[in-house]
């Protein structure tokens, strides 16, 4: 019966394409309005929540088959590798937080690691300074990719429908028929054809003179590597033609990932960070990922105040949290990094008598300085995040990237995948600013086999034993503070879902001292009285995208993707 349901999906994704292809070409060859793109659904039963529409579909197809959320999952991770290629992908990795209705969570990382030849001063000049761009692109810059080993070890764990084949056959669908571009992600692979030409060594399914909004994109490639890895599982990826055919690219521009690296390589199972909030249960990421405790962190900060009274984005709820995060950021650059290498001080971060001493000296009348603020004594940002929720009452939360835009830009020649630059999440050297103006201390040093510091904040929420909402987003370093902000919009300051998500948002991370801004976030008389005591401002584009899912008293779920992107919510 099952194999009948998934034989259904792939027939039924194959005719939505040919649709899609026929009605764009026919109908509408000038216009971005491809796609059915829902921003704001309410169902009874299921949601999945992902950055597109395809993806979303394909997803929502394995939960009414009678998969799981981890099911489905898998299959948008996968989807996501071939749609959304800025970000989705199984050439980096990610974190995967899981909810079941019983209660029970689990937390799976699978972050990329350096190779077993990366050094400290690996991407330093012969006077220990930083070599532009040379952990940002090539294939020097990639860590060792853990998508498809996190893939796998949550369907061993997890599945219901017990057919990996299955799971990724939507995504070899796409890959080989293609699938129409829409504006953004023409606009994006317009924008990154320099790159591409000239971090490879031949032409890829990207390059182009001029990507157009309903443009085939075929990935045959991509295809190939996709059906070795449904066919073969791991040795389809670590091992064999896969892996072989990474070594050539690491041979051929300067690489290290060598073959031990890939063999070895292996996500780990750890245990979710949790602490409450106003009577709330929040469920996030451990170490590597920053993000569970710097959440946990600015939630405890702000707690003893009623911020429904101060108001939202009013200069005095702005100045606390800017003062909050100073603080927690501080402590991220000095404390946080891989837990296989360093002891973090987990408990001590997030003990309400150690964030009151941090918040000592907070004047609410007087903006602090970055430069007087240190570590308490004791992530482009195209990363893409989907929320989901089953039929069963099960939760997943999963965010996943390769750092930057389209990663290292490098296609590894003949499987199609794009490598990640993850490696520029390390501390380069102690004290300079990454891709993302985020500095860091010995904690996350280079280290062969180690984890590189993320702030990549896949978030679930409980209340009295019932599941509440799920969350998470791209956008690098603002990843943290914009997960904070729909927690607070939701809980605080009684938004729906849908405004929450869509609500404009802010930035504040330590160093360098400015609040970073949307256009149309805080208001221009808030900000005055802010600049006045000391608080600078810098307008910038869109904060992240984004997915969250909320379960109401009544249970009804309501699902919110973001308009900053093509991102799509659907359910039943």
């Amino acid at each position: 019966m099952q194999n009948k349901l998934f034989i259904s999906i792939s027939k039924n994704i194959l005719i939505l394409i040919v649709i899609f292809i026929t009605f764009s070409c026919k109908t509408h060859p000038n216009t971005d309005n491809i796609y059915n793109i829902t921003k704001s659904v309410e169902t009874d039963s299921a949601m999945v929540v992902t950055a597109h529409p395809l993806a979303t579909e394909i997803g929502l197809e394995v939960l009414r088959a009678g998969g799981n959320a981890i099911d489905a999952g898998i299959a948008v991770q996968f989807a996501l590798a071939v749609c959304y290629p800025g970000a989705g992908n199984i050439g980096g990795g990610g974190f995967l937080l899981y909810r079941e209705a019983s209660g029970n969570t689990a937390a799976l990382d699978y972050r990329e690691k350096a190779p077993s030849s990366a050094t400290e001063t690996m991407y330093l000049d012969e006077q220990g300074n930083p070599v532009e761009n040379l952990s940002i692109s090539g294939p020097l810059a990639a860590g060792v990719p853990g998508t498809v080993d996190g893939m796998i070890q949550a369907f061993e764990k997890y599945s219901r429908l017990r057919d990996w084949n299955r799971l990724l056959q939507p995504a070899i669908n796409l890959a080989a028929k293609g699938f129409l571009i829409t504006k953004n992600e023409a606009e994006h692979l317009n924008d990154n054809q320099e790159k591409f030409k000239k971090f490879n060594r031949t032409t890829t399914a990207f390059h182009k003179d001029m990507w157009k909004v309903g443009d085939l994109l075929v990935q045959k490639d991509l295809a190939e590597t996709l059906t070795r890895i449904a066919k073969n599982g791991r040795a389809g990826f670590y091992e064999g033609t896969t892996a072989q055919l990474i070594l050539d690219e690491m041979k051929g521009q300067n690489g290290i990932i060598n073959l031990k690296d890939l063999k070895d390589y292996r996500a780990v199972w750890r245990k979710p960070v949790v602490y409450t909030y106003r009577g709330n249960e929040i469920i996030s990421m451990p170490p590597p990922s920053s993000g569970g405790i710097a959440l946990g962190q600015l939630l405890k900060i702000i707690e003893p105040y009623d911020m429904k009274a101060l108001g939202f984005q009013s200069a005095a709820a702005v100045h606390l949290i800017t003062e909050a995060e100073r603080r927690v950021y501080a402590d991220r650059a000095h404390y946080l990094g891989d837990p296989d290498f360093i002891n973090v001080p987990q408990e001590t971060l997030l003990d309400s008598t150690y964030l009151t001493r941090r918040m000592a000296d907070f004047n609410p009348r007087q903006a602090s300085k970055s430069q007087n603020i240190r570590y308490g004594t004791t992530e482009s940002e195209e990363t893409t995040h989907y929320s989901i929720v089953d039929s069963y009452g099960n939760a997943l939360s999963v965010t996943t990237t390769l750092n930057g835009s389209y990663g290292s830009h490098t296609v590894v020649r003949g499987a199609g995948f794009i490598l990640n630059n993850e490696m520029d999440d390390f501390s380069i050297k102690p004290g300079t600013p990454n891709l993302y103006g985020l500095v860091g201390a010995e904690a996350n040093k280079i280290e062969p086999g180690k984890r590189m510091l993320s702030s990549m904040t896949p978030t679930i929420i409980s209340q009295n034993g019932k599941l509440k909402m799920v969350v998470g987003t791209p956008g690098g370093s603002t990843i943290i503070t914009s997960v904070f902000q729909i927690i607070i919009n939701v809980l605080d300051f009684e938004m729906d879902i849908n405004k929450a998500v869509q609500s404009p948002r802010f930035h504040h991370q330590w160093l360098p001292d400015v609040i970073y801004c949307e256009t149309d976030a805080i208001q221009t008389k808030q900000r005055k009285i802010l600049e006045s005591i000391g608080h600078t401002f810098k307008n910038r584009e869109p904060i992240g995208r984004v997915e969250g899912i909320l379960i109401d008293k009544n249970n009804t779920i309501h699902g919110a993707a973001d308009h900053r992107g093509d991102d799509d919510a659907k359910g039943f």
